[in-house]
């Protein structure tokens, strides 16, 4: 007998799970681009440490591939519930200890070691948590609200972003001596109420219905990822190249960032802002956008806002080139929070929908996980080949144009998946998997 999901309650899980998520993460991008050149890679040129900063935060993307292939495994052969609650446990422990770390001028070269080794844990812990989330509301939503549903996970990073750079605001308004010594140091340590919370309202989860059809037939692979590459390695590798689009969120969140403040020498506070307005403004649309392709598909949807945020990253960095604060929070909010939410509002759904339930979770954690450590680099690459300069923000924004015609390429060669039942998910036309 099937159970019967709980859609909203599933949304709100995954929705309040990602924000704490992705409050732990991202906290550390913003660090990476105000503070960490400064006291853990110290050297006579600034723009090398800086670069080096960036460095790290993309080494938290190099974790993710394998955390993607233990996670998921976890969570096919186990269940979805047991990969959420582990998630949030690592990524609160590894936060709160970064926010501990002696500096360079401290212990030497130890310094910047322990702070790779304390990122390589975040990007491990992440990788299983977008693909669980989805995963289990997905699960959960009924067939024709299913984008609605997933949408909500984004939301929730959306938020956890919001709040990553919400509480670096009077942070960075500290004099400087004050940033570097101990402030920088406050949003790690809050990671501990973070985590706590989070870990109360996952363990109150129920397991999906989906995949607790499977335990009660008997029909849980025991092998997942072998599953995973014999049936659905198509998909799986449409996955890491569409989710490339990630670039835009790195470039958007840290490399636009220290461009700003570092090289043109923009306050901090203001740039700060327009982070969070954008991601207000994302909260707001996700789930508008998971609506439309629940209504007109997924692939118009995801296309027109790849197209979209190649066009506008010109734009935005352009503004930022010349110093026009005004220009710089309309094009900010417009590009990221509004048409970038098109990609955000409907990959969750979209991706899950490639693959059975025998495999979801690790078709998605796989196949998202290597795109978005493509991503996570983005930042540093563009950094490297375009420069430091204030010229600079031409060739970086050539970088992710291309970056998103890359996903548009890989969208648009998929199966269109807004009207097939949630039960012949995955299944290739007339062969049952």
């Amino acid at each position: 007998m099937t159970v019967q999901g709980k859609p909203r309650k599933a949304a709100m899980a995954a929705w309040i799970g990602s924000a704490l998520e992705y409050y732990d993460f991202f906290i550390y991008g913003t660090a990476a681009a105000l503070v960490f050149g400064k006291i853990f890679f110290p050297t006579s040129a600034p723009e090398t440490s800086t670069l080096l900063a960036l460095a790290t935060f993309g080494v938290g993307y190099l974790a993710r591939p394998v955390g993607a292939l233990v996670l998921g495994h976890i969570g096919d052969r186990f269940g979805r519930k047991k990969v959420l609650v582990s998630t949030l446990v690592m990524m609160g422990v590894s936060t709160f200890l970064v926010g501990c770390l002696p500096t360079y001028d401290e212990v030497g070269m130890l310094a910047p070691v322990l702070l790779v080794l304390l990122r390589l844990l975040q990007g491990f812990s992440v990788s299983g948590e977008q693909a669980g989330a989805n995963s289990m509301t997905l699960e959960h939503a009924p067939a024709g609200r299913r984008a609605y549903y997933t949408s909500f996970t984004l939301n929730g990073t959306q938020a956890g972003q919001i709040i990553a750079t919400a509480i670096f605001l009077p942070i960075a308004a500290l004099p400087e001596e004050q940033l570097l010594s101990w402030g920088w140091r406050v949003p790690f340590w809050l990671s501990v109420v973070v985590a706590a919370v989070g870990l109360v309202i996952r363990r109150t989860l129920e397991e999906t219905p989906a995949f607790e059809q499977e335990v009660a037939t008997n029909t849980v692979a025991k092998m997942p990822l072998a599953v995973l590459f014999r049936e659905h390695w198509q998909d799986v590798l449409r996955v890491v190249v569409a989710a490339v689009i990630a670039s835009v969120s790195t470039i958007f969140t840290v490399h636009a960032l220290s461009y700003a403040v570092n090289t043109m020498g923009l306050e901090r506070g203001p740039m700060l802002w327009v982070g969070v307005l954008a991601n207000v403004a994302a909260v707001i649309t996700i789930p508008m956008w998971g609506t439309l392709s629940d209504r007109i598909g997924r692939k118009p949807v995801f296309i027109g806002g790849s197209l979209g945020c190649a066009v506008l990253m010109f734009a935005y960095l352009w503004s930022i080139s010349i110093g026009s604060y005004a220009l710089i929070f309309v094009l900010g909010i417009l590009m990221f929070g509004v048409v970038h939410s098109a990609t955000s509002g409907v990959w969750p759904s979209f991706y899950g929908e490639m693959f059975t339930t025998r495999v979801r979770l690790s078709g998605m954690a796989v196949g998202t996980q290597i795109g978005f450590a493509i991503a996570g680099f983005a930042p540093t690459v563009a950094t490297a080949v375009a420069g430091t300069g204030q010229g600079s923000w031409f060739g970086v924004a050539l970088i992710t144009a291309l970056l998103c015609l890359v996903n548009v390429a890989a969208v648009a060669t998929a199966r269109e998946t807004y009207r097939v039942p949630t039960e012949e998910l995955g299944l290739r036309p007339m062969v049952k998997a």
